[in-house]
């Protein structure tokens, strides 16, 4: 009598139900699909882990200088010559510049993000509001870029009128601090970006991480912290306290905000 066969022996498996977005193309099919279209982008099929490695390649063009860098494409409706003034470091799905573009509406700004597909929604959450309001969103647009590495190359000195730096990733780890988005080299490249005057907003759920980028931007001697009273109605306190993706979760979970905010002093006379 011939033994039975391994295929009868042993069970079939079992059908492994493939993960929205993974197996099935679905999320790629949906980006391709929807671009043009005026409907905002749905934020599920453009997630991606929240830590990116900084010191990683990804294959990133960026200019040599400022001056190399064509900004056309970015804001069509714009006169040549006019620049950015505002920049968003790590801009997530883009609510702080969603939100301002409306409130400064003659101020060029642009966010900074690192993670391909969130760079991507944002691109699309701006084309589809400028579809819906036209004549609006023309003055914001979005980069992916390494701002760690590369924001002498795509802003002159003394450029901007103000950077945000809204939850950055706290990297909780000592061996990770490095990796902070604020430090004394990176603190420096902020004060050769930002103009005399110009403001660096800091907001974190961390208190560690808001005591951290206090410590390093108070040891630079081109910062001074500004206080409550100064920032009393200013418009780019307001606008992340409760605009951004992260403020307003925080918000609901009933977190605490810690901001600092730091006005570039005037370059020393030599």
């Amino acid at each position: 009598m011939s033994s039975p066969s391994a295929s009868s022996s042993s069970p079939a498996p079992k059908r492994q139900k493939p993960t929205p977005g993974a197996r099935t193309g679905e999320k790629a099919q949906y980006r391709t699909q929807r671009k043009g279209l005026s409907a905002l982008p749905k934020k599920r099929f453009y997630r991606q882990r929240a830590h990116a490695n900084p010191f990683s390649d990804h294959n990133l063009s960026y200019p040599p200088n400022p001056a190399s860098q064509d900004w056309t494409s970015h804001f069509p409706d714009v006169p040549a010559g006019a620049k950015i003034e505002i920049a968003d470091v790590g801009c997530g799905f883009g609510g702080l510049l969603v939100a301002l573009a409306t409130k400064l509406p003659d101020t060029l700004m642009l966010g900074l993000e690192i993670r391909l597909q969130v760079t991507e929604y944002v691109q699309e959450r701006i084309s589809a509001l400028r579809l819906q309001r036209q004549g609006e969103f023309g003055n914001v647009s979005v980069l992916r870029t390494n701002a760690m590495k590369f924001l002498p190359n795509l802003f002159e000195r003394g450029q901007l009128t103000k950077l945000f730096l809204c939850f950055p990733d706290p990297h909780f780890k000592a061996r990770k601090h490095k990796a902070r988005i604020v430090s004394p080299g990176l603190c420096a490249e902020y004060a050769y970006v930002v103009k005399p005057g110009g403001v660096v907003y800091t907001i974190t759920d961390v208190e560690d991480l808001h005591n951290w980028m206090a410590h390093h931007f108070g040891e630079n001697p081109l910062f001074d912290r500004m206080t409550e009273e100064e920032l009393v109605d200013d418009v780019g306190v307001e606008t992340m306290m409760n605009e951004t993706e992260e403020g307003k979760k925080v918000g609901r979970n009933e977190g605490r905000k810690w901001v600092a905010c730091f006005r570039r002093r005037e370059d020393p006379e030599w």
